[in-house]
């Protein structure tokens, strides 16, 4: 009597798991769910900016959602832990799926099922009965080579009572299968490759460390730094005209890894070319490219979806910056004090500013266009509020649908703009648009555009200031500047009195005079009503709203105006004879001139810079942004594409037919019973039967 032991016993229970487990992994609904997951992550990090600063985030959504983003890492999807193990695990998933199925199928392709039994034959769908005037071997033979010919193939089996002829075609359906499935293992693997893994990889194994510091490129210490021979990356490189780099920056979702390169890209101009509308049409670079090691030399161009491939790397256009353009500012006093003063300064720079003691702020320089294109005809002729124009509006208008037959266009370049921020000694700061030029938007006068906003996010808002006889903003200020004046006002207003009153009435020129004395104070801000307003038109309004009964504020309102207007005409001509010039002329354009000057002087109180910035000259240096990328993967990638295109075409446009006939011999001849089978029900697939039965067993059915 022999005796068993638990070691001799095999582990059924852990075989039975594991096979269970291979199964799930192998599954369809296990991948397809995989799938699911991808697409919804790939479309997060489509709608998601990625790898933006924190602070974008927390702008955007508030602290908790961008803590939550960074958490788990909705800020950089594609390079995320959990997304790569996806990959891994669609790519094991899809992998098994294959390994076990292969073998079926390609025992599928070997053989022919000559062994069916010929009674199995009436159970098909597709089936036929006929006589044959040959003997059955003969028939046989001459069946087999008919469909040899029409491309089956072909197995002829004996039997004891007769013979089977057994026929199949469109077994590329079932490569098909192989041919789709193993497509996106290659996509797959082709993405890891050329993604992130392989760089952090090599992060994680060299020592190195992502960079959250500034300064220049050149200072960045050699831990954060990748060697020209990394297998894969893909970042970015800006070089300005007249200048080489060598170094790329690629983005992390924790800071940034430079990536030396094996040759350095030396932009000899950079070309960029608009449509009538003010889009670019080509974005084009000459470059040389030196070689680090053998010091040959390449001129090429590169051009949007034309790139430059170079030992390995593809370097594309990607996008252009300013290069250290120089500008000249003026600055512009529009409170009505102080001094003007020029300062010079390069894009991307900053110059420290202080008036007084206390009060320091510093000047940033962050944008240079030499070339605005604006639409023009919603502002041309319009009843607009001038306080609340938006230039952003304006083109928001033209984009979206192209279907706009009924909107207007009127497209115009208006001239250079250059955008800064002044940020006070707290840190907080303002962005502000100026145009260079005046611009002409039909309301008899044309206009400098000096625009202002207090987020990113937001659009710019402009403060319209009407230029003068001579096109320059010396007329405003001088007339800004007297309105800041006790003198000149007190002359605006006497002198305003004496042509609007009868001089044989002192009495009334001292009671308009009163009057307007009271509206210029209120209008300068130098009388404060009950109201908060400082000055400007609101104060004025604040005036009335506090001191006259409802019934009678319009009529008040309007006389009161009415006399604001007079006084602030003369004191425009007070202004212009304290400077020594001619009076102006009562005709349509000093009144168009005055008409702005009002809505601009009252609008200046609420501008939150006591100066605006006026670009007075500039000198453009271009910069252009390329993407330099190293990627083996794409091949992989391409294989897998052709291999899927052919996997579904084949799978959806080629039918696996399999046909039988059975051959007896009978009374009157050879009996012939034939079966056909197919994977896809389709009408093609009943007229092919009766087609061939027509052929091969006669009208005899």
């Amino acid at each position: 009597m022999s005796t068993t032991t638990a070691a001799d016993v095999p582990p059924v229970r852990e075989t039975q798991k594991l096979r269970e487990l291979v199964e799930l992994f192998s599954s369809m609904r296990f991948a397809i769910s995989l799938l699911t997951v991808i697409c919804i992550a790939s479309v997060i990090g489509t709608v998601l900016k990625q790898h933006e600063p924190l602070g974008n985030y927390i702008n955007q959504f508030g602290p908790f959602w961008a803590e939550l983003f960074m958490a788990i890492k909705l800020n950089s999807v594609y390079s995320a832990w959990w997304f790569l193990l996806i990959l891994a695990f669609l790519v094991t998933s899809t992998s098994l799926c294959i390994a076990r199925n292969a073998p079926k199928i390609v025992g599928e392709l070997k053989t022919y099922k000559e062994n069916i039994r010929e009674n199995a034959l009436l159970a098909f769908h597709h089936r036929a009965e006929g006589v044959l005037p040959d003997a059955p071997q003969a028939a046989a033979q001459r069946l087999g080579q008919y469909l040899a010919k029409s491309g089956w193939k072909v197995r002829l089996q004996e039997r004891g009572n007769g013979w089977m002829v057994a026929a199949k075609t469109g077994g590329a359906n079932k490569i098909g299968y192989l041919c789709a499935h193993s497509a996106i293992v290659l996509v797959c693997l082709g993405g890891l490759l050329d993604g992130d893994l392989i760089v952090r990889a090599q992060m994680w194994l060299g020592g190195k460390q992502p960079y959250n510091g500034g300064g220049m490129l050149a200072d960045v210490p050699a831990q954060y730094r990748l060697g020209a021979g990394n297998p894969v990356f893909r970042g970015n490189l800006m070089v300005a005209e007249g200048s080489q780099s060598s170094t790329a920056v690629l983005n992390q979702s924790d800071g940034i890894v430079l990536q030396e390169l094996p040759f350095s890209i030396e932009l000899k101009k950079f070309v960029v070319e608009h449509y009538s509308t003010g889009m670019p049409k080509l974005f084009a670079s000459d470059i040389v490219i030196h070689d680090r090691e053998t010091g040959q030399t390449k001129t090429a161009r590169v051009e949007v979806n034309h790139p430059v491939a170079y030992r390995g790397v593809e370097i594309y256009q990607s996008s252009f910056d300013d290069g250290g353009s120089t500008v000249k500012l003026n600055a512009v006093p529009l409170n009505g004090t102080g001094h003007g003063f020029d300062v010079e300064g390069q894009i991307g720079a900053s110059t420290q500013l202080t008036r007084g003691d206390q009060d320091k702020m510093t000047l940033e320089y962050t944008g240079l266009r030499v070339m605005n294109v604006e639409n023009l005809a919603a502002a041309s002729g319009s009843a607009t509020d001038v306080r609340k124009v938006n230039l952003r509006d304006s083109l928001d208008a033209v984009l979206g649908s192209a279907n706009k037959a009924n909107a207007k266009k009127l497209l115009r370049n208006v001239g250079p703009s250059v955008t800064y921020k002044l940020r006070d000694a707290a840190g907080q700061a303002r962005e502000f648009h100026n145009y260079m030029l005046p611009v002409d938007l039909g309301e008899g006068v044309p206009v400098f555009l000096l625009g202002v906003r207090e987020d990113t996010a937001d659009g710019f808002h402009y403060l319209r200031l009407p230029a003068d006889e001579n096109g320059s903003l010396d007329g405003f200020l001088r007339m800004r500047a007297a309105l800041a004046d006790p003198a000149l006002r007190d002359a605006a207003v006497r002198q305003y009195a004496q042509l609007a009153t009868d001089p044989t009435k002192p009495a009334l020129t001292q009671q308009l005079s009163a009057s307007a004395a009271r509206a210029l104070a209120l209008f300068a801000g130098v009388e404060r009503g009950k109201g908060t307003a400082t000055g400007g038109l609101q104060a004025v309004s604040d005036f009335i709203d506090g001191n006259v009964p409802a019934a009678e504020r319009t009529r008040a309102g309007e006389v009161l105006v009415r006399i604001l207007n007079g006084s602030l005409f003369e004191l425009l001509q007070v202004s212009r004879e304290h400077s020594g010039l001619q009076p102006l002329a009562r005709d349509d354009r000093t009144q168009a001139f005055m008409s702005q000057a009002v809505l601009a002087l009252s609008d200046a109180f609420a501008y939150p810079a006591p100066m605006a910035f006026e670009l007075k000259d500039f000198k453009q240096v271009q910069a252009s942004v390329f993407q330099v990328t190293r990627s083996p993967g794409h091949y992989v990638v391409y294989l897998g594409c052709a291999l899927l295109i052919l996997g579904v075409f084949a799978m959806l446009y080629v039918r696996e037919r399999r046909l039988w006939i059975w051959l007896a011999p009978g009374a009157a001849g050879t009996q012939a019973r034939m079966a056909l089978s197919s994977n896809r029900k389709q009408l093609d697939v009943d007229r092919e039967f009766k087609r061939l039965s027509l052929r091969l067993l006669g009208d005899k059915q």
